[in-house]
């Protein structure tokens, strides 16, 4: 069952992308990702976002002393897949924000299904209902998302319709989650009274696990 028609939504052009992150984090709240992966569809409402800003943000990938062949996805051009491969197991699906040249991504962190539950579950090895999606490796899992996704353009095998928007009342933000810097920064926006957000509390990584990259930068939880 689908609750969910592509053909009846209009789709997110790049334009929606290249504006601030924070801005673009707000406001892909309410609206539906589409994947086509595997001849598939699956698709979810965003209910949770994570913003990530350039070299001044030291949760970023792009705090870094410049482009690198790992981040050379988030400066551009915007409404692009930045996916990368995280705890040796968990695929992360960002999407590119800015004008080109400048560094910014949304992390997905969390999806309502809405189109293709079957397929998900089966992605997911039997699971159902929140569990499905309600973190950024299950819902790239969900979603089947893997490196092969990353710097693709979205439109095709995977894209962003518009939804029915999420009023300010029901928006929250928190600092951000799992980050050993920057995770006191409001720009984590979830909907706040979705099953489907993310069990995990903002604040810094806990002890023990690894991390993303030199210095401790940009450790999500999956």
């Amino acid at each position: 069952m689908s609750l969910f028609d592509p053909a009846a939504t209009a789709m997110l052009e790049s334009s929606f992308f290249a504006r601030p992150t924070t801005l673009v984090a707000r406001e892909l709240l309410g609206c539906v990702l589409v994947s086509r992966i595997g001849g598939a569809l699956t698709a979810g409402v965003v209910v949770e976002t994570e913003a990530y800003l350039g070299s001044d943000d030291p949760g970023s990938h792009a705090a870094t002393r410049g482009i690198t062949a790992r981040n050379r996805v988030m400066y551009g051009p915007p409404g692009h897949a930045y996916v990368y491969f995280t705890y040796g197991n968990h695929h992360m699906l960002n999407l590119v924000t800015e004008m080109e040249g400048v560094a910014g991504a949304v992390l997905i962190r969390a999806l309502e299904p809405v189109a293709g539950l079957e397929v998900m579950s089966t992605r997911r090895g039997g699971r159902a209902g929140p569990a499905l999606t309600n973190g950024p490796g299950k819902l790239a899992a969900a979603l089947g998302i893997d490196l092969t996704c990353n710097g693709v353009p979205l439109g095709e095998s995977l894209a962003a319709y518009q939804g029915t928007g999420v009023p300010e009342e029901r928006v929250g933000v928190s600092g951000r989650i799992g980050l050993s810097a920057g995770h006191e920064l409001p720009l984590r926006f979830y909907v706040r009274d979705s099953d489907h957000v993310s069990k995990a509390s903002a604040g810094p990584r806990s002890s023990g696990r690894g991390t993303r990259g030199k210095r401790g930068r940009r450790h999500e939880t999956p």
